[in-house]
């Protein structure tokens, strides 16, 4: 029996979708098939799309100009039928110089293009166009695997995996498949965990399944050692906090923790991860229109033990530890009310205004036990805390608190270079102030609109002192209804590469 649920595990922990094998060649037209083409902007055809125009007897210009294609950034053009090709694909990369998250999007559109394809080799040319040296042939094949994702594993039609067929990148980036294989590869199915995990129903995700799940997809990795913290753990520690937000629901919580220290003397970097499994919002009861998405409500526990997977599996010389903080907030005859009083780890005792504000309790705990447990030279917790922030920023931005301007400043610039942007909102002492309760030491709410501020302050007075801490709320980006190059429409597992990134930057 326990040999059948580990297959289960890890079939489970595979991804949804049937992913294409990505290989690569050097730069040679395909004489036949289907192709994909880089077009600058501009009024005339320059590079490949010039050569391309060449080949076809002057039939791109003129579909081109047919269809107003002008080579702007993410335009598309999907040609049948002009031979030698059954298919092309012309992709606009703008006018500017193509970066690493160009050469990204051009991959993801290129496999948005081909979503559904069965059987077909998608033959992808890297040529001939400005870009950047990080712009390399490796990026683009990362944009097209992460471009690819689908979570379709209920879904009784799927594609055949045999039948799927290749994706071959054409160009002459020396290291390309090395940097992609051993590197870019690992990045991506990583932030597919994350994206499976919270896509996953209720139902199938709760706190022992979620550490099930993780911990198979660390079978076999080097320098890594997995603790999970149970309810009698959680007690004995005196985790009241995060054993609050769970004594409503008859699926206990667990604290999972995820070390890897392959980095010798080097800073130790320690992530905390929201990881409420489904959250009715407990006594404080959620509307029922859009609860569905509660389901996600652990992206952040999802995202922080992804970015230790991707570490890992690559090899990185780095020293970096997971904490995912799980519970499923549930309304029950022993769940927590509103005016309860929780005593936490740090002995600090906290009132209840909401049972709805739960992620902010169990990172209380998490974050004091990852202070006192590792005495990390940086702990960064990732929750998605508050729809506030949403309103704030807007979907296109998470946003990041920190009382050191510096840090907050690197992980802005780790945003920018992957593409997941985030915006520093304020935290000062008026958001500490609004959290004190007149007969506990804080409260889990506070007075006036600025939630997202109040809730990054919340649990910073649970970071120990002298703690170097930033905070990052991904409540509006952790799922997009619209489309991008590189994130389909779902839950996105945003996070995973910014968290990647500035780990290569500041503790490697």
């Amino acid at each position: 029996m326990k040999t059948i649920r580990m297959i289960v595990l890890l079939l489970l922990a595979m991804p949804a979708m049937a992913q294409r094998p990505i290989d690569f060649m050097p730069v040679e037209w395909p004489e036949s098939g289907s192709i994909v083409v880089p077009v600058s902007e501009g009024e005339t055809l320059t590079g490949l799309a010039a050569e391309l125009d060449e080949r076809t007897g002057g039939a791109i210009a003129m579909a081109a100009v047919e269809g107003q294609f002008k080579g702007e950034k993410g335009q598309t053009l999907t040609l049948f039928g002009i031979k030698p090709y059954a298919r092309i694909d012309l992709i606009g990369v703008g006018g500017e110089t193509v970066n690493r998250v160009g050469a990204e999007d051009f991959g993801g559109l290129a496999a948005g293009l081909n979503d559904g394809t069965s059987g077909s080799t998608v033959q992808i040319l890297w040529s001939g166009v400005d870009r950047e040296s990080d712009a390399t042939a490796a990026r683009v094949a990362f944009g097209y695997r992460l471009g690819d994702y689908r979570f379709d594993r209920y879904q009784e039609e799927r594609l055949d995996p045999d039948a799927r067929g290749r994706v071959i990148v054409l160009s002459d980036d020396a290291g390309a498949a090395s940097q992609f294989s051993g590197d870019l590869e690992h990045l991506a199915a990583s932030v597919y965990l994350a994206r499976n995990l919270s896509s996953e129903p209720g139902n199938i995700i709760y706190p022992q399944s979620f550490v099930d799940r993780v911990r198979a997809r660390f079978d076999g990795v080097d320098n890594v050692k997995i603790r999970v913290l149970d309810e009698k753990d959680l007690k004995r520690l005196g985790m009241g906090a995060h054993l609050g937000v769970g004594g409503g629901s008859s699926r206990p919580p667990r604290l999972l923790i995820i070390e890897y220290f392959a980095g010798g003397d080097k800073p130790t970097l320690a992530l905390a991860g929201k990881g409420i499994t489904f959250d009715t919002g407990g006594v404080s009861l959620k509307q029922g229109k859009g609860m569905w998405m509660m389901k996600g409500d652990m992206s952040g526990a999802a995202v922080v033990s992804a970015t230790v997977l991707a570490a890992a599996r690559r090899g990185a010389q780095a020293n970096v530890v997971a904490l995912a903080a799980l519970a499923e907030n549930m309304p029950s005859g022993t769940a927590i009310r509103p005016g309860d009083v929780l005593t936490s780890m740090s002995g600090k005792t906290i009132e209840i205004d909401s049972t709805d504000a739960e992620g902010r309790l169990v990172l209380s705990d998490a974050v004091y036990y990852a202070h006192t447990e590792y005495a990390p030279d940086l702990l960064i917790d990732v929750a998605t805390l508050t729809g506030s922030v949403g309103r704030a920023v807007g979907p296109d931005y998470a946003g990041v608190f920190s009382l050191v301007d510096e840090l907050a400043d690197g992980l802005l610039e780790a945003g920018r270079v992957t593409g997941e942007e985030m915006w520093q909102l304020p935290l000062n002492d008026r958001y500490f102030e609004q959290i004190k309760s007149e007969i506990a030491d804080v409260k889990n709410g506070g007075a006036g609109g600025a939630g997202a501020s109040v809730g990054a302050a919340f649990i910073g007075s649970f970071v120990g002192e002298g703690q170097a801490w930033a905070h990052i709320d991904i409540a509006g980006v952790d799922y997009t209804e619209e489309p991008k190059p590189t994130t389909p429409k779902g839950y996105t597992g945003w996070g995973v590469r910014l968290l990647d990134e500035y780990l290569r930057r500041h503790f490697e």
